[in-house]
């Protein structure tokens, strides 16, 4: 489990600050009548901004020898 958390350290850490800067949004922007998918309820802005968050900083992961795989 060690070297799996180590080896996406910034994937988790996206995920991390996804959420947070997506339960920021809900609270300072926010929607006022409740009709955005998104920015209406606090777990789906949390949710949503953590995957961003991760498939963003998944651009930074290093690839090692055994992840490649050739054809």
């Amino acid at each position: 489990m060690k070297k799996w958390m180590l080896k996406n350290k910034f994937v988790i850490s996206g995920v991390i600050l996804g959420g947070i800067g997506g339960y920021a949004y809900y609270h300072f922007i926010g929607c006022a009548n409740g009709t955005c998918m998104i920015s209406s309820k606090p777990l789906n802005s949390t949710l949503y901004f953590g995957l961003m968050g991760g498939l963003f900083m998944n651009i930074f992961n290093k690839k090692s020898d055994g992840d490649t795989k050739q054809t």
